[in-house]
């Protein structure tokens, strides 16, 4: 099946918001920000920005004609800051100059003096001061305390998950066009045009429609262009609405490595018990969360990591509870698994240290725990079409994990310098949004007169292929060739209102509205096409191959012949269909419900090689059994899982964020900040598991996005395996990622503490 945007992709032709044109004379506006952590302002002086040729105005706090708040979740982020400032790269004030260059220059020379406060980095130090972004949250089931006195084994211990650069292709940018009437036309690298046009809307002081928000595509997002590309959007809008001027800002990638948030740092304590087959009794967990300075998405973030501490097992009794902690680093925010693969981590770790109790492999406590038919989550749902087992099972079979253990403790015997590890990892993933009034979607839906189709809805593209999708599942229901189909861009005018396109949802939410326009166009025109060939029982009609059949056979009649009889006819062609997936709710005062459609499962073994002579190692292969439902696009699908997969490895290993002691990021550049490349990225094995369905999804298709990143999980504790195969007294600390510099200390560490 070709991919729509392929061939653009591969020539060099898609375009994205910095490649659209525009006119000579475009102004460009860059922030001036803050060069401390934590301070109070006394004093901003713009003047010495004045002394750059091309350097058109200045704006600061009190030039924004509305409310100077972009926080959407909660009201906590200012555009400029004004009083005081919370982290280092804080915006404080905007230059708009002839060219970005000028205007950079200009932005350094702004004059900013600062009563300096005492700053805070780490979460367990906010947690101790009462610094928290919400008050700590609690998940629970039976009895743990109780539970504990059954237990044949408990083990305790902390864990610790890092940070990580989303480094999409495409950094944040935006370009603003005055319109009539103070109106504005915003070209946004946004996930979230809603949100962009609410908040552009609300720092100008306009209404919503003087607002269009337009994203063609994204040059990647995983959730960095979810919250943190507004403000660079209302930017340009605010630059352009005073100068009635188009003005555009783009950011470089050391740039964009500043002034945006990371994935959230976690720590965690874990309590585990478990009798003597493995079976785990009780489970408790405390998580403390990095969010940064400002909320932006943190709250809902955390709460994604108590709906999935549990992974993919059932646990009778287990009490997690979770704090967002404020700091001062650059406020953190969604990426692609959206908390939910640090909590996961916790549990593996302490499952890795129990099994290393009982002296068995992890796999052992894994597979006698997982999830069950009809079982329920700690926070009350049912597991329905539960594929965990199955998954699991098919893991184990088809790629023989039994025999490739043997094999490797053979070659671990047979290498003294060279060792191997392979872990498994099931992963259980709830997919919607989890606040549930953003479960929602529209499409607008025209058929032309030529046959040709137009879909309008809130989907962005940012190469997951979600307009693939939409636009198969358009073509499936006319019966219409799919490059008659075209998906336009996400727009505000003809989308309102829409969610963000995260959470995995972008296919589901959207894909259903479409599918549901499209039907209700198909049943006018099979209305229609039943009166023209004679009365027919309009039951009897199908759209096949661009033809009108009649009990499967094909009539006079073809889909541009009943297209334009329709219009003749004076039969809309149009249609605006609302969509809400049913059956979600969850009460926040009992921490119960039902918050997602279904559930994503899978699992995967991750299989290393390790240098214990100089600490390197290599990823060799992922082998992966996953439920897909009945993909809608398996070569999409197939590449969703590719690229989480070797998302999450990256976390797990080379990606290490680090800042200094005043809060300066000290890995700006992919000098210092490691990621996979193509030598680095394993062969990937996936298989989706058979007979899988899923009536909830898209024409029984599950949500692809998130999921698939889980499994790098297991490349840690495969690294861990192959160490302890050198060491085997060896003990893991869990703080991720397992860097080669961190394997190469724990290969030739002190054996004693005081030797």
């Amino acid at each position: 099946m070709k991919l729509r945007d392929a061939e653009l992709h591969a020539q060099g032709a898609s375009q994205f918001t910095d490649d659209l044109l525009h006119p000579e004379g475009t102004l460009a506006v860059y922030p001036a920000v803050s060069s401390i952590a934590r301070g109070i302002i006394e004093k901003i002086d713009t003047e010495p920005a004045f002394a750059h040729v091309g350097v058109i105005a200045v704006f600061t706090a009190a030039d924004i004609p509305g409310v100077n708040q972009i926080g959407n979740f909660s009201a906590d982020e200012v555009l400029l800051a004004e009083k005081e400032v919370v982290y280092l790269g804080q915006p404080i004030a905007l230059v708009v100059a002839e060219t970005g260059e000028i205007a950079r220059q200009a932005a350094a020379s702004v004059v900013v003096d600062y009563q300096s406060l005492p700053a805070v980095f780490d979460a367990r130090t906010a947690d101790k001061m009462g610094l928290h972004i919400a008050p700590r949250r609690l998940f629970s089931c039976g009895d743990v305390e109780a539970a504990w006195a059954g237990c044949d084994l408990i083990v305790e211990g902390s864990a610790v998950t890092g940070a990580q650069e989303h480094m999409y292709l495409e950094t944040q940018n935006a370009i603003a066009y005055p319109l009539e009437n103070n109106g504005l036309r915003v070209f946004s690298a946004t996930q979230s045009p809603g949100g962009t046009q609410r908040s552009i809307a609300r720092v100008l002081g306009l209404p919503m429609h003087a607002v269009e928000v337009d994203v063609v595509r994204l040059g990647g997002g995983f959730g960095g262009k979810e919250e943190q590309a507004t403000a660079f959007a209302v930017m340009a809008a605010l630059a352009s609405h005073h100068l009635q001027r188009i003005v555009k800002i783009s950011l470089r990638r050391d740039e964009d490595y500043r002034l945006t948030g990371k994935r959230h740092p976690y720590e965690a304590d874990f309590k585990i018990g478990l009798d003597r087959s493995g079976k785990i009794l009780a489970y408790r967990a405390d998580f403390f969360q990095n969010a940064g300075a400002i909320a932006d998405l943190s709250p809902p973030i955390l709460e994604r990591s108590l709906f999935h501490a549990g992974n993919s097992y059932f646990i009778p009794n287990m009490q997690v509870s979770a704090v967002s902690c404020r700091t001062n680093l650059p406020p953190n925010t969604a990426f692609r698994g959206f908390g939910g693969p640090q909590a996961m981590y916790v549990l593996e770790s302490a499952i890795f240290k129990a099994a290393d109790k009982m002296g068995v492999d992890a796999s052992r406590i894994q597979e006698v725990n997982l999830l069950r038919e009809g079982q329920h989550f700690y926070y009350g749902m049912q597991a329905r079409r539960c594929m965990a087992t199955a998954c699991w099972r098919e893991a184990q079979s088809r790629f023989a994990l039994q025999q490739r253990q043997l094999e490797i403790d053979a070659f671990n015997a047979a290498h003294k310098l060279e060792k191997k590890g392979i872990a498994i990892m099931p992963i259980c993933f709830g997919i919607s949004f989890t606040s549930t009034f953003l479960n929602q979607a529209d499409a607008l839906l025209h058929v032309y007169g030529d046959g040709s189709v137009s879909v309008s809805c809130g989907a962005v593209e940012m190469g997951q292929g979600v307009k693939q999708k939409i636009g198969q599942v358009v073509s499936v229901v006319f019966g219409i060739d799919e490059q008659r189909v075209k998906v336009e861009s996400t727009n505000t005018t003809r989308i309102a209102n829409m969610s963000p396109t995260a959470a995995s949802t972008g296919a589901d939410l959207n894909g259903q509205a479409a599918r549901l326009a499209a039907l209700q166009i198909k049943q006018r025109l099979i209305d229609l096409a039943a009166a023209r060939l004679g009365g027919v029982d309009a039951s009897e009609i199908t759209f096949e191959r661009e033809q009108v059949c009649r009990q499967g056979q094909p009539t006079e009649l073809s889909w541009n012949r009943l297209v334009s009889l329709a219009y003749l006819s004076r039969t809309a062609l149009s249609a605006e269909v609302h969509y809400a997936t049913p059956e979600l709710f969850f009460d926040r005062t009992k921490e119960q419900g039902q918050p997602f459609a279904y559930h994503v499962y899978g699992c995967a073994a991750v299989e290393v090689t390790l240098d214990c002579l100089r600490g390197r190692y290599r990823i060799d292969s992922v082998k992966v059994v996953h439920d897909d439902g009945q993909p809608l696009d398996v070569m999409v699908d197939c590449g969703q899982i590719e690229g989480g997969i070797v998302q999450g490895l990256g976390w797990m290993t080379l990606e290490e964020v680090l800042f200094d002691d005043s809060g300066r990021l000290l890995t700006d550049n992919l000098t210092a900040y490691k990621i996979p490349d193509m030598h680095f990225a394993p062969d990937i094995d996936v298989h989706f598991l058979a007979s899988a369905t899923n009536p909830p999804g898209l024409m029984h298709s599950k949500a692809v996005g998130e999921p698939p990143l889980m499994y790098g999980i297991a490349a840690y504790f495969a690294l861990c395996k192959a160490i302890r195969a050198f060491i085997p007294a060896w003990q893991p600390d869990f703080r991720a990622p397992m860097t080669p510099e961190k394997v190469l200390l724990a290969l030739y560490q002190k054996q004693h503490p005081d030797a």
